[in-house]
């Protein structure tokens, strides 16, 4: 009996750390199994978000060219509406052939931009009373308001304002300064 004791107890110890032992394999394979298909999860997710975000960043760089290249295109034209004047005849304010193709060009860029108001001011060279060159500033202010609202564009976006000779775009005495004067000149309000 004392053998069959010996090998009953030698069983009683051997087998249950034999079924810790599978049992305990059996979980760290598990965990190490489950380990690497939480980082493959993680690397594939990790990378899709990045790709994401790339992709993102992409789009808002390609929106900004876009919104850079339309502000500088609204510049241009506002720069042209400004600074692109009508000229005239001396002592007259009948708008010539070249102020008129001008003017469609500037009726056209406010028939696009509805919310914009300009101010039409009239010049003058320095011959003749200041009385009758504010006379014939407004005249000419007048003279191309006129003209932009028979092409659709509403009195109530443009005022006319009349300078006179007060305010010379080139200050010389001369046939050639006179004629820069002789001007109406485009303000945005």
């Amino acid at each position: 009996m004392s053998r069959r004791m010996w090998i009953f107890v030698a069983m009683f110890m051997v087998l249950p750390g034999m079924l810790f032992t599978v049992s305990c394999a059996k979980k760290k394979v598990a965990s190490e199994t489950g380990l690497q298909q939480g980082e493959a999860g993680k690397s594939a997710a990790d990378k899709a978000r990045a790709e994401e975000l790339a992709r993102q960043k992409a789009l808002e760089e390609q929106r900004l060219k876009e919104e850079a290249a339309k502000q500088g295109k609204i510049a241009e034209e506002r720069a042209r509406l400004e600074n692109e004047d009508i000229y005239f005849e001396f002592d007259s304010a009948t708008l010539l052939p070249a102020a008129q193709e001008v003017l469609k060009k500037k009726a056209q860029y406010l028939k696009e931009n509805e919310k914009l108001k300009v101010a039409v001011e009239g010049h003058c060279d320095e011959r003749g009373t200041n009385e009758y060159n504010l006379a014939l500033g407004d005249r000419r202010a007048k003279s191309a308001t006129q003209f932009i609202m028979n092409l659709g564009i509403p009195a109530s976006r443009i005022t006319a304002i009349s300078y006179g000779e007060e305010r010379p775009m080139d200050p010389g005495h001369t046939e050639e300064a006179w004629a820069k004067n002789r001007r109406a000149h485009f303000v945005i309000q």
